[in-house]
């Protein structure tokens, strides 16, 4: 299986905070396989923009140098060069006046325009005025901005409402890269392409599910912003509450940016409030390197969580009864990312040795993207009837073939998104605002208890407190492993 490459209409891209990690890791290498792809057509231009004094030469050799870091072997030299023949660049002060009137001359008329915030959100309002006040932005103009949308419901209105005063919300495009993995939109697919799920896909027929995202590094090296954040602001109120969103939302009535958005902030406003026996924080301790937490904070008296695990409920009519169980931290046995969807036992076993086990769907967002379906079948040879669960597995490395493995990163999927002006993947302000305020009284019930997180092992599955959050349930965790 071949995928196919539609290239974008001609456009011009700026790249606010060129010269920063997410920029150089993500951003740039993504552009360039994009344009090997065929994406680009021959006009397109990438200008990127920071405070640094350099011209479009040093700026070119800078960007070759991080996507060769970000790409190693897979990097073609001719096609770099021509890659890099459609970058330019402006100085220019985001809170300033100077650099402006240089960016305006680089912008060509009657081409898409959009704006790349890979800055920190305090310099959003800033860089919105200036596009406008500078007349450098129209109404069919586009900006992406970075998560974390503000850090609580109110910072998060008065962000939306800074940036309407200079742009329309079909012009915003609120980027969370999960949306853009390959698996989490074949999860739509799955479910709303296919007969075989979505009449099992409730109350009745589906135990559980749990949302797992664990990663094995610590905070060192943005532990100050991190103890500011914690787990629920860094990974539960956005990455998993639209994951959460995508495995329970209703069937929209058209694959349409807003139709899907519709459904999603209706799984928002459901999720009731989490008790507090129903929610398990943790800090990882030293391990053998000698750092824990708290080191790597450099706040000895922090009471900010790496781990995180909650039981959720959604409340309407397809859902009640099922609890959802999500969980993330830092410092834990394995780095993966997946959704596990158990399905209800068989009423009654016909089977005398051993009862059949529940099916479960296991979609698998990283290392690997793929599904897999656990069934239950006779073991293989003589001596009676045995059951045995074995994986019905969708490797996207093995079904697509060497053709379908060199699958686009969620920032490339999500960048030309932006240029084709689809927002479906990406947040409306709305949907931010009530993942806010089903979050913000959590926090402040923890805030407000003053009650250090449970301390857990580096290397292993986080706090013995989470595995009791299922065992009370007679339910386990899956494993954690990549």
């Amino acid at each position: 299986m071949v995928s196919r490459i539609i290239p974008v209409e001609d456009f011009d891209l700026v790249i606010f905070g060129v010269t920063g990690d997410l920029a150089r890791r993500k951003i740039l290498p993504g552009l360039y396989r994009r344009f090997v792809a065929g994406q680009f057509p021959p006009g397109a231009a990438i200008v990127g923009t920071s405070r640094t004094a350099q011209d479009d030469g040093a700026f070119r050799q800078d960007a070759a140098s991080a996507i060769r870091d970000a790409l190693g072997q897979g990097v073609d030299e001719a096609r770099l060069a021509e890659f890099l023949a459609h970058l330019r660049y402006v100085a220019l002060d985001v809170r300033g006046e100077t650099g402006w009137d240089a960016l305006a001359a680089l912008i060509r008329p009657g081409v898409i325009h959009a704006f790349y915030f890979s800055v920190a959100p305090g310099l959003f309002g800033d860089i919105a005025e200036r596009l406008a006040k500078n007349g450098i932005t129209d109404g069919q103009s586009r900006i992406v901005v970075e998560k974390p949308f503000g850090r609580d419901l109110a910072s998060a209105r008065a962000l939306n409402r800074t940036l309407a005063r200079y742009f329309g919300e079909s012009q915003i495009y609120r980027i969370d890269h999960y949306l853009g993995k390959e698996t989490v939109q074949n999860l739509m697919a799955v479910r709303f392409a296919n007969m075989l799920f979505e009449p099992l896909w409730n109350a009745q027929y589906v135990d559980h599910v749990q949302i797992t995202v664990a990663e094995t590094v610590g905070v060192g090296g943005r532990g100050e912003y991190y103890d500011h954040s914690g787990a629920i602001r860094d990974m539960v109120q956005n990455h998993m509450m639209q994951l959460l969103c995508l495995i329970a939302m209703e069937p929209p009535y058209h694959f349409d940016p807003d139709a899907v958005r519709d459904e999603k902030l209706k799984v928002i406003r459901a999720l009731e409030p989490v008790a507090p026996r129903d929610i398990v924080r943790g800090q990882y301790l030293a391990g053998p390197d000698g750092h824990g937490y708290l080191d790597d904070a450099e706040n000895p008296a922090s009471r900010t969580e790496s781990f995180v695990a909650l039981k959720v409920r959604v409340a309407n009519w397809r859902w009640t009864g099922t609890p959802f169980y999500l969980r993330t931290g830092k410092r834990l046995r394995a780095r993966t990312s997946e959704i596990v969807v158990t399905f209800k036992e068989p009423p009654h076993s016909i089977f005398d040795e051993a009862a059949p086990r529940a099916n479960q769907l296991v979609i698998k967002l990283q290392p690997n993207e793929g599904m897999h379906l656990n069934v239950m079948i006779k073991e293989p040879g003589p001596g009676g009837m045995r059951l045995a669960q074995v994986p019905l597995d969708m490797s996207f490395a093995e079904a697509l073939g060497p053709d379908g493995t060199d699958m686009p990163d969620a920032y490339e999927r999500l960048i030309m998104d932006v240029i084709r002006g689809n927002q479906t993947l990406f947040m409306r302000g709305d949907e931010v605002e009530a993942a806010w305020a089903w979050t913000d009284p959590i926090i402040a019930a923890w805030e407000a208890g003053q009650i250090r997180p449970e301390p857990y092992d580096p290397g292993s599955s986080g706090p013995e407190e989470a595995l009791r959050l299922l065992h009370r349930d007679n339910r386990r965790w899956r494993e954690i492993r990549a």
